[in-house]
């Protein structure tokens, strides 16, 4: 019951917030792309699939162009292995299954003008980095700090085989993406509530996507904190169709949400 209330509040709220401004987000020319893992993949490049939080997003925005460059398995960290590679798809984790290289797809497709230069940009990363953490176990030796407080830019400097931590893939991908994206508002997610790991480390993932948008001045979206339970999920999957990948009821939930916080954002 309580969960109910909490999306339907969600809902409202938004419906309210396009009301008093006299605009709707229907009315948005904003071209927007969404990077990540499997719970952004689920919505397919389209952004159609409603099992996929971006559709819900589309649907509430009503963006002029919307799509996705995300694929299942993806991390955010790397792999001495990891190199350029955007001829791949897998949906199972790999060392060229990276953030990275959706951002070259995306660069790629901007230089051929397959895809307008986006104005908003969303990444929900993570959840493969703490979920397989003994194949990626470097990801999360390195702070936010230490990692930011560095003047030398890490991109293009690094090869991104040497690009070994979490905090450092992030900071990597967003020089990146700002090379050809100077404009674009970047948004980071981290990971929701899942079974197959603990509170504590999605806490800890969660943290650090935060203190790295904090360094490097980009807005955090906290979607462990969007009303998926992993206690309750555990028992009976009601916004998760195995504990870990949205179903329609919880792609909605979060969709919603992000739609609210990217409206606040920016409004």
């Amino acid at each position: 019951m309580e969960k109910n209330v909490f999306m339907i509040h969600r809902i409202v709220l938004l419906v309210l917030l396009l009301i008093i401004t006299g605009k709707g987000l229907a009315q948005s020319p904003l071209h927007v792309v969404a990077l990540g893992d499997s719970n952004t993949w689920l919505a397919g490049d389209s952004c159609n699939n409603p099992k996929g939080w971006i559709t819900a997003l589309k649907q509430q925005l009503q963006p002029a162009s919307c799509r996705s460059y995300a694929r299942s398995g993806a991390t955010w960290t790397h792999t001495e292995q990891t190199k350029y590679n955007t001829k791949e798809y897998t949906s199972l984790l790999g060392d060229d299954n990276v953030i990275y290289n959706q951002v070259n797809r995306l660069r790629d497709a901007c230089n051929d003008s397959t895809q307008h230069v986006p104005d908003l940009i969303l990444i929900l990363a993570g959840t493969n980095d703490m979920w397989f953490e003994a194949k990626r176990p470097k990801a999360f030796t390195r702070s936010a700090e230490d990692v930011c407080a560095d003047t030398t830019h890490l991109y293009p400097t690094r090869q991104p085989n040497e690009v070994l931590t979490m905090a450092e893939a992030i900071r990597y991908d967003y020089e990146m993406l700002r090379e050809f994206c100077p404009e674009a508002t970047i948004i980071l997610l981290t990971p929701m509530q899942a079974t197959k790991v603990s509170r504590e480390v999605v806490t800890k993932t969660g943290e650090l996507i935060d203190q790295c948008g904090a360094m490097l001045e980009l807005p955090v979206i906290r979607l462990d904190e969007v009303g998926i339970d992993s206690d309750e999920e555990q028992r009976a999957f009601r916004y998760t169709s195995d504990g870990v990948h949205t179903n329609t009821e919880g792609a909605l939930l979060i969709g919603s949400f992000v739609a609210e916080k990217v409206w606040e954002i920016m409004k």
